[in-house]
Parts: C-alpha cells; sequence; structure tokens
C-alpha cells in the first residue's frame, strides 16, 4: 500500500476516536457511491454529518484541510445528497472536515472545521 494510504488510513482512524470522544456517533466509513466517497458519516445529537478527513505528515504542501478545494467539495456534496435520497429521514445535515497533523515530535493536532458553506 502506498504512503500516502496508509497515512489516509491511520487519519481516518484517529478521526474516528477523537469524533467519538467529542460525543458523535459513528454510522458509516468510505461510504461510496460510483467515484465519490464520505470518509464519516456521523450523528450528534439530531444532526447528520458528512466528515472529510485529512491527514498530513509535514507541512512541506501546507495544512490538511487546504487540500479540500472546490473539486473536491463537489465530490463531497454529491456523495452526501445520494446518502440522504437513500437515507431521507434527515432533516439537520452538516458538511464538516476534520484536518490532522502528525509532525514528527508533536502531539497529535485536530482542527474541526463544522458545518463547512459552500
Amino acid at each position: 500500500m502506498a504512503q500516502h494510504n496508509e497515512i489516509g488510513q491511520l487519519g481516518e482512524q484517529l478521526a474516528e476516536q477523537y469524533l467519538i470522544e467529542k460525543g458523535y456517533e459513528i454510522i458509516e466509513r468510505n461510504w461510496r457511491y460510483t467515484r465519490f466517497e464520505l470518509d464519516l458519516i456521523a450523528t450528534k445529537e439530531d444532526t447528520l454529518h458528512f466528515i472529510e478527513v485529512k491527514t498530513r505528515k509535514t507541512n512541506e504542501f501546507g495544512l490538511p484541510e487546504d487540500a479540500v478545494d472546490e473539486i473536491k467539495i463537489s465530490y463531497l456534496v454529491a456523495a452526501g445528497e445520494e446518502f440522504l435520497y437513500q437515507h431521507p429521514e434527515w432533516r439537520k445535515v452538516q458538511f464538516d472536515v476534520l484536518s490532522i497533523c502528525l509532525l514528527p515530535f508533536d502531539e497529535v493536532e485536530y482542527f474541526l472545521i463544522e458545518d463547512v458553506y459552500f
């Protein structure tokens, strides 16, 4: 497996633990619709959260959240719309980005950007 895939998987595992500690319930992992994917789908209180997880081991290419560009956002929205089509019971929905930095010799750093507007 390529190193970036391993880092991505580690980031998703860390994200899941972090979100559970913050009171979220994870209901789906790596949910796919055609070529689109939602990293994590979670609930907290009465809101459904579509969570994009971005993880980096270096700041050489910018912060993890910088990788969530317009194209990525359009993919998230497409996947989210399909999930809602299949699960129409949800009325409150948020798109979130969870940025994780795994810099050497530092603690893991989390930055949750909630309710991203497009």
